[in-house]
């Protein structure tokens, strides 16, 4: 069922040995990777003894027994022929489900899996960047941006658009070779196509902003966005857009680079969901003010990459041509990027978890051995749909009285109202989900409370704040939380505004 499977795919020009060699030529040694739409490992060649990659393509959700995502993936990749585009070398198969995926397994009992068979690379650009003690010099950003522009240019001449570019995406070998791989959601678009394509793609956090306002139609641009995105992470050692939603992507978007009007994108108020994210007062770019510190020639190519109106966004070619590239310091040889044992984004997420894990049993462990060896007993917080919230305090630097929450009530200045959600576990001991409602000054009256979500547990334990400049006396509604869907100890309740201060 394999080979049929095979049999449909239709592999112009595809050499002979496509599909007609088993899985079990090759040795798993370790995964390495692991996404929405497969495995991959690391696997030895038994009779060369080569080092590749193989990629299982998940088809347990498949009606049709193969996904059109891999079809596309693979005769993509057949044209394609770079040396910053990953080199596929074969397709093989296997006649029966791989038991180490047990969902796989059974959901498959009675078909072969497929296997794509890559050149192995030894990193992925965010496995390196993010690993502990690692940070990129200025000719070694240069050298990743332009590697990535070239095999994208590439792409793009080969009218293939990537519509995923991110660092896991882009794999480095020892002698510093990067590639563009995982063309799982490319599109190849001939001059003549004429059709429209889904908005539903790229990751969130270097999505376009046309995508994200229900584009149909859109070209290389998109591409270029993520590129920018993933340029000024490497500038600035962090993601600069990590929105947590569309919405909330949009806003960071328009927080830094400017709302989108008819003066700065010609037709954007008649894209889908324009009216739906616009934001109620016209937001300036930030961007010069904001990165200002960035190398003045990287901050120029940032501007002309970052911009809304997609037919005005830099192409690959452009932005190969630009100063950035041509300026001291320049780019260092591949050779010159950091070598490391393998490090993969899969790998390096487990091991930022162990760093994680090993600081809090050792914070723990200081705690316990203060006081002679004894533990500080932490409060321990009253539970139970039933219990009365009235008169009992948090655990903060200072005390706040808590409110029942459940009837309407009214927030005056100078008056922090704190609302602990109950779980019968002690505060100290657990890791939980802290929401924080922001109270912004508004002219009306009454206000509804929303829920943000916020990772940063000590900043609100260490709180000790008053609303006197953002409140007046105002009714505010809240509305009861119930137990039973959050995880949370603690709640400080603001008002949150979309638009922001």
């Amino acid at each position: 069922m394999a080979l049929a499977a095979l049999g449909k795919l239709n592999l112009e020009e595809a050499p002979p040995i496509w599909g007609s060699r088993s899985v079990d030529c090759f040795e798993k040694i370790k995964l390495i990777s692991h996404g929405t739409y497969g495995e991959v490992y690391m696997a030895k060649e038994i009779e060369t003894g080569e080092i590749v990659a193989l990629k299982k393509i998940r088809t347990n959700d498949e009606r049709e027994g193969f996904p059109v995502t891999a079809i596309r993936e693979i005769k993509i990749l057949k044209k394609l022929h770079h040396r910053n585009v990953i080199n596929l070398k074969e397709v093989v198969y296997s006649s029966c489900p791989d038991k180490d995926d047990q969902r796989g397994y059974d959901n498959n009992k009675y078909k072969g899996e497929i296997y794509m068979v890559f050149e192995y690379m030894d990193h992925d650009l965010a496995g390196l960047a993010y690993r502990p003690g690692t940070r990129f010099t200025a000719p070694q950003i240069k050298c990743c941006m332009k590697q990535l522009l070239t095999g994208l240019h590439y792409c793009h001449v080969k009218h293939v658009l990537h519509r995923d570019i991110k660092g896991s995406n882009l794999l480095i070998d020892k002698k510093g070779n990067l590639k563009l791989a995982d063309f799982t959601l490319a599109r190849t678009l001939s001059l003549e196509f004429t059709g429209t394509l889904t908005n539903q793609v790229t990751t969130l956090w270097y999505r376009a902003p046309e995508l994200l306002l229900g584009a149909t139609e859109y070209g290389p641009a998109v591409d270029m966005w993520s590129v920018a995105c993933l340029f000024a992470e490497l500038l600035n050692g962090e993601p600069i857009f990590p929105g947590k939603t569309e919405i909330d992507q949009l806003k960071k978007i328009y927080d830094l680079c400017g709302s989108p009007d008819e003066n700065n994108w010609p037709g954007v108020s008649e894209m889908p969901l324009y009216k739906r994210f616009e934001p109620s007062l016209p937001l300036k770019r930030r961007l010069i003010e904001t990165y200002g510190h960035f190398d003045a020639h990287a901050l120029e190519l940032l501007e002309c990459m970052l911009v809304l109106d997609p037919p005005k966004r830099i192409s690959a070619k452009d932005a190969l041509d630009s100063d950035y590239f041509w300026s001291e310091p320049l780019p260092c040889e591949p050779k010159s990027l950091p070598t490391y044992e393998s490090s993969h984004e899969f790998q390096t997420k487990k091991m930022r978890q162990q760093m994680r894990h090993n600081e809090e049993a050792a914070k723990k462990q200081k705690l316990q051995q203060q006081g002679g060896g004894q533990s500080h007993a932490a409060p321990h917080w009253p539970s139970g749909p039933n219990h009365s919230m009235n008169n009992v305090v948090t655990y903060c630097h200072h005390n706040y009285p808590l409110v029942d929450l459940a009837a309407t009530t009214t927030i005056k200045s100078n008056v922090v109202v704190v609302h602990l959600v109950q779980t019968g576990t002690h505060l100290a001991q657990t890791s939980p989900v802290v929401i924080i409602i922001r109270a912004v000054k508004v002219t009306a009256a009454d206000h509804i409370l929303h829920k943000v979500e916020v990772h940063h547990m000590a900043q609100v334990l260490a709180v000790a704040m008053v609303l006197d400049h953002h409140l007046t006396t105002h009714k505010v509604v809240v509305s009861t939380v119930a137990l039973e869907e959050v995880r949370t100890q603690l709640v400080v309740l603001e008002t949150n505004n979309m638009d922001g201060n």
